[in-house]
């Protein structure tokens, strides 16, 4: 059985940047710890923009700039960045909520083998339920879990309600 470990947009803009909250600073260390026990393979998301994201959709109902590609706020948090200093990873650049190509991207490194998928991250209640819908959907017989002591979302109560919500569609929440 292979694991695989999802890291989805722990960077600086979303930490204690432009859309950072303390909820976010506080699942940190937890999201470190996890990386750097886990044994398996890891894929690592980053939220990427582009100088013209005012002018996107996304620009105009979430009109503060983030994770513009190669700024600072774009890297991931620092603590993160260390926990995978020594951990093979695959990176991948999204241009929005979930990615659409992390389910083939998956297929094609797992090929035949038996795995179970793990998602942490942030916010909880966009970035990580997003994916989480999007893989419980193309692998409906694989186990999916979200580590919520791993996650933190834009408010408690939205975190709560994405909880909730992947609770619904049959993902495992553990870390509660």
């Amino acid at each position: 059985m292979k694991h695989i470990l999802i890291v989805v947009d722990i960077q600086k803009d979303f930490v204690d940047g432009a859309l950072g909250t303390s909820e976010a600073v506080a699942m940190v260390d937890n999201a470190a710890k996890k990386i750097s026990e886990f044994e398996g393979e890891i894929f690592v998301t980053f939220d990427t923009h582009f100088e013209n994201y005012m002018q996107t959709a996304e620009g105009a109902k979430l009109p503060v700039p983030h994770c513009i590609k190669d700024t600072d706020g774009w890297q991931l948090d620092e603590k993160i960045a260390k926990a995978l200093e020594n951990k093979e990873y695959t990176k991948i650049e999204k241009l929005t909520f979930g990615s659409t190509e992390l389910p083939e991207i998956i297929e094609k490194s797992v090929g035949k083998t038996e795995f179970d998928i793990t998602l942490i991250g942030l916010c909880t209640d966009i970035c990580v339920v997003s994916n989480a819908l999007i893989l419980k959907a193309n692998f409906p017989e694989k186990e999916i879990y979200v580590d919520a002591a791993c996650c933190a979302g834009v408010t408690v109560e939205t975190h709560n309600a994405a909880i909730t919500t992947m609770k619904m569609c049959q993902i495992n929440i553990i870390g509660e």
